[in-house]
């Protein structure tokens, strides 16, 4: 994709930013830094290293002027790359949000920008693409997968979070479309078929959105709730215009793309919804399967009623429970949100909370998400704020609690973020510490406490042999199933694959009967980067075949408990895979017979 937004205003800055690099005696990340700001983009800003290597690439084409050997050129493009840390665990991560819509909820402790689903705020930065995109699913996993090549990302293997509001409330409509556009994207950047001049993406409507409209709304309608601010008038007139409607879609097209997709070049290998306990029924639960998700992400925040009654959170930890069951049932990945320090919570509160998270059979999430809590403007929490009835920990307050909650996170979960990505001017107080989950792993590895989860030992691109590792498997219970994490590790625990195998405690289904009597693989994961299929890589996890190693040992295991079938709820991308080690594709799931 060439660097299209309004060259001829943004040529004389990256022709400067080329230039000044090429003439550095030594190449390096602060001398290179220091030349972009030299350049600011519209005046004020600072150019991404996408726009920079898309913006060299097309003055490159288009400027004679350019007398720099080429190899020269992508020399120093290879060099301002960023490495490939968002692919180190195997897939590479797409993040898309929905429209702003209406939200069953009531916390106080959530943001209302009227610019963003609700509980997003619109600086934080997949907000920002999401705003500038018009919330367009396709312009938001097309734009994301060019810049994700243009920073040396691998695009084979795509995880796609699809966040937002809270996705079971959308209607069917918006949901197929959406999930649709998703896969037409991908699909079509893997054949190379779009076509820039059709659609200009951000910098076209950027200055459209520009103002605060979020304040503006508010000074005309006041400060109503979120979902009386959204189907207002006045919002409908500032802002709701700028947002792509979606069309009909049905589910025979969504299945279309998905078949595509399924031997396509940029392939969704995993496919995560975010969603409310209290709206998951048996129904949603088979729903969201059918659109092809494999993980839900769940806002739990705390399993302690009476706190949730003081947020307003209008859901309780019985309806928690049977989300996890459903889930669960239906061989979904769980991933859960908790959050520390809500109104009326203490330090004790909170890790007795995430104590029992784990040790109720009710819950065990298999990832988790902490995000201590943050007072922003606009909202119930803050006005507590302001009149003195609430107040933040103290950062050292903040981080023992956390290192407490690390220490007790079981092997089996992995621990995907403690601090979420809001700017330190949307926060009025509360944690301003950017690095916090480093701050406490060198608490913990200072006091030589352990930091089992699985984020903290994976082995990443380490280079290992199969005689480095051994197989270790995790057996719990909880009230849906027999759990087994089967993972090979190395002798110091660093992880470098895992199997998630679930022995369910009743033969019946309680989401549907095409898995009835079977034993499911809710999930198979192999570390390391995210390379090429086929691309040689010797001493790479992902290629000691341990995938497939894992997956014989469920099938052993699930013969052991005297059942006849094992399904596998697997990506769009992942049926190939799965198809080639004897599971074969029924309606919502694959399947292979013991």
């Amino acid at each position: 994709m060439p660097y299209n937004f309004n060259p001829s205003q943004y040529k004389r800055e990256l022709k400067g930013i080329l230039e000044d690099t090429l003439n550095l005696p030594k190449f390096s990340k602060k001398k290179f830094e220091k030349i972009v700001r030299s350049y600011p983009k519209d005046g004020n800003q600072v150019f991404s290293k996408d726009q920079i290597i898309r913006g060299i690439e097309w003055l490159i084409e288009n400027d004679s002027s350019i007398d720099f050997d080429e190899s020269v050129i992508q020399t120093m493009i290879s060099r301002i790359k960023m490495k490939p840390t968002r692919s180190i665990s195997g897939v590479t991560t797409v993040t898309v949000l929905t429209k702003p819509f209406a939200c069953p909820g009531n916390c106080i402790f959530c943001p209302n920008d009227v610019r963003m689903p609700k509980s997003y705020i619109a600086t934080e930065p997949g907000a920002q693409r999401a705003l500038f995109n018009r919330f367009s699913p396709y312009l938001q996993v097309y734009g994301r997968l060019q810049a994700y090549k243009n920073t040396g990302h691998p695009l084979e293997k795509i995880e796609l979070l699809i966040l937002g509001g809270t996705w079971s409330y959308y209607t069917e409509k918006y949901k197929l479309w959406f999930i649709e556009e998703c896969f037409r994207a991908m699909n079509d950047f893997g054949l190379n078929e779009y076509n820039t001049d059709d659609i200009a993406i951000e910098h076209s409507i950027k200055d459209e959105l520009k103002e605060d409209i979020n304040e503006e709304i508010r000074k005309r309608v006041g400060n109503k709730p979120y979902n009386q601010l959204i189907v207002s008038k006045e919002y409908k007139e500032l802002f709701a215009k700028n947002i792509v409607a979606e069309s009909d879609v049905t589910w025979d097209e969504l299945f279309k793309q998905q078949e595509i997709n399924s031997h396509g070049v940029v392939r969704c290998v995993g496919l995560v919804l975010e969603t409310r306990s209290d709206v998951i029924t048996a129904k949603e639960t088979l729903m969201m399967r059918k659109l092809g998700a494999t993980k839900i992400q769940v806002g739990i925040q705390t399993l302690d009623d009476e706190i949730s009654k003081m947020n307003v959170r209008g859901e309780n930890k019985a309806q928690v429970a049977v989300a996890f069951d459903l889930l669960r049932s239906a061989g979904f990945k769980i991933h859960g949100h908790m959050m520390p320090n809500l109104y009326g919570a203490t330090p004790e509160i909170d890790l007795r909370v995430y104590n029992e998270l784990f040790n109720d059979p009710s819950y065990k999430p298999d990832e988790l998400k902490i995000y201590p809590t943050s007072i922003i403007k606009n909202t119930g929490l803050h006005d507590k704020w302001a009149e003195g009835s609430y107040k933040p920990y103290t950062t050292e307050e903040l981080v023992n609690l956390l290192a407490d909650m690390m220490e007790a996170t079981p092997e089996y979960n992995r621990l995907t973020r403690i601090i979420r990505d809001i700017p330190s001017t949307e926060i009025e107080d509360g944690n301003l510490t950017t690095n916090l989950r480093e701050v406490v792993e060198h608490l913990l590895k200072k006091d030589g406490r352990k930091n089992p989860n699985i984020r903290a030992r994976e082995i990443k691109g380490k280079i290992v042999s199969f005689d480095d590792l051994h197989l270790d498997i995790i057996e719990y219970d909880t009230k849906t199933s027999t759990e087994y994490f089967l993972q090979y590790i190395t002798e110091p625990r660093e992880i470098a694959g895992f199997l998630r195998l679930s022995i369910p405690k009743e033969s019946t289904n309680k989401v549907t009967p095409e898995l009835n009597e079977s034993a499911i693989i809710r999930e198979v994961h192999v570390y390391g980067p995210s390379l090429q299929l086929g691309e040689d890589s010797v001493g790479q996890a992902q290629h000691l075949g341990l995938g497939t190693k894992l997956i014989e040992k469920a099938k052993e295991m699930a013969k052991e408990h005297n059942f006849k079938r094992l399904a596998v709820i697997s990506s769009i991308g992942t049926r190939e895979y799965y198809a080639k080690r004897g599971f074969e594709l029924g309606e919502f799931y694959q399947t292979a017979e013991l």
